[in-house]
C-alpha cells in the first residue's frame, strides 16, 4: 500500500505537518513529533484504525484517499510456486498425496 497523507493534506491546503498535528490534537488524537514525522514523510508500517478514522475526519476524506493499493509489490513478494512454474514450462504439476485423515472426526 502506498501512503498518501501528504497529498491528501495538500489537497486541503495543509502544507505543514505541525498544522495537521495541531488539527488532529483538536480532534482528540495526540501524536508525538516522531510519529507525526513518520506519518507525514514516511510509509508507516502500522496505523490504528481509530487513528485513521480521526485523520479522515479531520481531512474530510476517505481511507482510499490515504491508501493506494500497489498490486505489483504484492505480486513481487509472492513466492513462485512449483506448480505454476511447471505449468508455464508445459509440464504437468506434481500432485502430492496427503497422509492421514481428510475429514474431521465425528
Amino acid at each position: 500500500m502506498k501512503w498518501n497523507l501528504r497529498l491528501a493534506a495538500a489537497q486541503r491546503d495543509i502544507w505543514k505537518s505541525s498544522q495537521l498535528q495541531s488539527m488532529l490534537a483538536d480532534a482528540g488524537l495526540t501524536i508525538s513529533a516522531g510519529k507525526m514525522s513518520n506519518l507525514w514523510s514516511g510509509q508507516p508500517v502500522t496505523i490504528r484504525l481509530d487513528d485513521l478514522d480521526i485523520i479522515c475526519e479531520v481531512l474530510g476524506c476517505q481511507p482510499n484517499d490515504l491508501l493506494a493499493p500497489e498490486p505489483e509489490k504484492a505480486r513481487a513478494r509472492r513466492p513462485a510456486s512449483t506448480s505454476a512454474t511447471a505449468a508455464v514450462a508445459g509440464e504437468h504439476p506434481r500432485i502430492e498425496r496427503r497422509v492421514g485423515r481428510t475429514e474431521p472426526p465425528l
